[in-house]
């Protein structure tokens, strides 16, 4: 009962949806009572006594790192929460008796296409069999055991998966709406009043006129301790070296490339005689001369005007063969360009409705049409799309059979090369807006031509704008001198102001972050503020992984379970003189019984607000008021309040009119809508609830 009143008063947080990437994984210990073993090791963390051992998580984080291309801290924290939230579930459905059947992971497994649409697993009549599918399996375990233990990993997340769909149905099923319920959600949507408003604005009021210390800022924490409860962290002031190519590289740069363009003579100091060195504009072999001169090699595929260097496109694209353009910028790279080869309609856009038969390449396995009955079919549908060509996309959608049919058969732009040559052939030839007829080894095509555009082709010498060493030196000594300033006891902040250094404030650094503002992967950083041995005020210098240096200074340290006071403070602050405002206006203005009498003693105005229902509760200028609207529905006609205390400010409000909605014979709609809304947020909070009744002793920060 206490995790079901946590789920009521929790709101929207994180849910984990377990994919199913399942063919190279394929179903194994849930017919054998088979788990995931690991080798003994110290724990990375404990929940509810249960150890997770470091040798099987590295094995995981590894594994995340591999797979996916995550950093180190990626795949640590991704693999953190999927193993605790998989422990905190598993040991809940224990608790409560909860298992998964056959059935019920036979319907997770059918509700991904892939699966149902493998013949590897279909029976005769071409429909998914969950025995075929578990003697695959059961081969893999001798034939494949590398997918095998593979799957093992999955399928234990299916099995999960299906045990919390029993739980949340099990919950579900214990809330249910009324129609009175849903009655009270129509008449919160639909009725509506009007009102007349004095605002008395906090910020008009100077904070001047109120003392507030220390004591009153900690004594209004500890009234409110739950809202001030904090994890562990550290805060940081620290300043960015960036080693960035100067203006002068870049003119070098450019310069290197200028010789590059054409024919040049140059004194050779071994055979004491001038050669002549070709350049972009006069070399006979392109290929051989971009692989010697180029960061990039040479790129030998056509582009539209779309796909070249944004500022110059039109430039590059006006050219002749031949000509040569640059130095330009493109991005982080400087290029010279020459011009080779134009094709006159060379990238062509084209939609198409696939009619396969079975037997023909990459056929769906659920297609079972013969190749006449697909030619037929092909025919009519054709001459379907030339009297309604407008209609082609419609067309695709209901009918192909390709990958393109939820893109209306849109294939986008191609070239020579990427699709059939049959296919191909025919778009090439055709002009836009032409709809034809087309066989290839994929079955029968309708093609719709739909646009052409011109390609050309350019032969490209890049380089990379990359600083000097002469200003990755200059760089490293700034870098070097500032630290050393800073080590002598001043804060970073005031060392940095005499250099004119932009300094940054991060607070609220967790454990196990890894990236800063302008700081990528800054693990090693991270660390060191939560190291025991650096202490406030510690000063260091750390290589960062996009080139330069920062120069950091642990300026606070958050002890779990305080706040941090000083970065706190202003918004505490602003709280308190809110509400002492709130009493000095309520004071000096407790005389006034009417808008008028207010408006005229404050020099305001009255202002109106109309068609406000309990779900809009924003009133114009101010913001949202939720308890000043809801206050207004409890008032009679023209009944005035006193002032009452809002969000941003002292209100007194009067009601003018209420429109009350119309009855209706049924609420049932309004009370599933309700249901709905409660379910999503059932399945979004039912964790939250269950870790946070969890003890779980995280040691990541030992191991990483």
């Amino acid at each position: 009962m206490a995790v079901l009143g946590q789920i009521r008063q929790r709101s929207v947080f994180l849910i984990l949806v377990i994919g199913l990437a399942l063919f190279a994984f394929v179903i194994s210990g849930v017919f054998d009572g088979n788990s995931i073993g690991s080798s003994p090791s110290d724990p990375v963390a404990v929940v509810n006594d249960e150890e997770i051992e470091l040798t099987y998580y590295r094995q995981l984080v590894e594994n995340a790192e591999r797979n996916y291309n995550f950093s180190t801290m990626q795949a640590v924290n991704t693999v953190w929460d999927q193993l605790v939230r998989g422990i905190i579930f598993r040991q809940e459905f224990e608790r409560l008796g909860i298992d998964a059947g056959k059935q019920q992971i036979e319907m997770i497994l059918t509700q991904d296409e892939r699966i149902l649409q493998d013949s590897r697993f279909q029976n005769e009549t071409g429909l998914f069999d969950f025995g075929i599918f578990t003697d695959y399996i059961n081969q893999l375990r001798v034939e494949n055991p590398q997918a095998y233990n593979s799957w093992k990993i999955q399928e234990e997340n299916i099995v999960g998966l299906a045990k919390e769909n029993i739980y949340y149905d099990l919950i579900k099923s214990s809330n249910g709406f009324t129609e009175l319920e849903g009655k009270n959600a129509y008449h919160s949507e639909n009725d509506k009043v009007n009102l007349k408003f004095v605002r008395l604005p906090f910020e008009e009021v100077p904070d001047s006129l109120f003392e507030i210390s220390d004591a009153d800022i900690k004594k209004y924490i500890n009234h409110r301790k739950d809202d001030y409860e904090t994890d562990m962290s550290r805060s940081v002031h620290y300043v960015v070296f960036p080693e960035e190519a100067s203006e002068a590289d870049e003119i070098e740069i450019r310069a290197d490339l200028e010789k590059l363009k054409g024919q040049r003579v140059e004194y050779n100091d071994v055979s004491k005689l001038t050669d002549t060195i070709e350049g972009l504009a006069t070399t006979n072999n392109i290929t051989d001369f971009v692989q010697q001169n180029s960061e990039i090699p040479f790129d030998s595929i056509y582009k539209t005007k779309g796909n070249l260097a944004n500022e110059y496109a039109d430039i590059l694209f006006g050219l002749n063969p031949g000509d040569v353009f640059g130095p330009y910028k493109d991005g982080n790279e400087l290029k010279i360009s020459r011009f080779l080869d134009r094709k006159k309609g060379g990238a062509i856009r084209a939609s198409h409705i696939l009619i396969a038969f079975e037997g023909a390449s990459r056929a769906n396995p659920n297609v079972k049409r013969t190749r006449e009955d697909a030619d037929k079919f092909a025919q009519e549908l054709y001459l379907k799309a030339r009297r309604n060509p407008d209609d082609f996309s419609q067309f695709a959608s209901e009918y192909s059979d390709g990958p393109s049919k939820s893109l209306g058969g849109d294939l986008g732009f191609f070239q020579e090369g990427t699709m059939t040559e049959k296919f191909f052939d025919f778009c090439d030839k055709s002009k836009e807006g032409r709809i034809g007829i087309v066989e290839t080894e994929f079955g029968f095509h309708i093609i719709k031509v739909t646009d052409k555009e011109d390609v050309v082709l350019t032969a490209d010498v890049t380089k990379e704008i990359i600083p000097s060493e002469e200003t990755s030196n200059r760089v490293f000594q700034k870098t070097t001198q500032f630290e050393m300033e800073s080590l002598k006891g001043e804060k970073l902040e005031t060392v940095a102001k005499i250099y004119n250094y932009d300094v940054k404030l991060v607070q609220k650094v967790n454990l196990l972050d890894e990236n800063l503002p302008d700081l990528p992967r800054q693990r090693n950083l991270v660390q060191w503020l939560f190291n025991e041995q650096t202490k406030q005020g510690d000063v260091k210098r750390f290589g960062r992984t996009n080139g330069g240096y920062v120069v950091a200074q642990l300026s606070g340290i958050t002890p779990e379970g305080n706040i941090n006071f000083e970065s706190e403070k202003l918004d505490i602050i602003q709280e308190i003189l809110n509400e002492r405002k709130a009493a000095y206006l309520l004071k000096i203005h407790a005389d006034k019984k009417t808008l008028d009498e207010l408006a005229k003693a404050t020099d305001k105005e009255v202002e109106t607000a109309s068609a406000l229902t309990q779900e809009n509760t924003v009133l114009a200028g101010a913001g949202k008021e939720p308890y000043l609207i809801g206050t207004a529905f409890a008032l009679e006609l023209n009944q005035t309040t006193g002032l009452m205390k809002g969000n941003n400010g002292m209100y007194m409000i009067e009601v003018t009119s209420k429109e009350i909605a119309e009855e209706m014979e049924s609420y049932e709609a309004y009370a599933n809508a309700l249901q709905n809304e409660e379910n999503t947020r059932i399945n979004s909070s039912i964790y939250e609830a269950l870790r946070s009744n969890a003890e779980i002793e995280d040691n990541r920060q030992l191991f990483y």
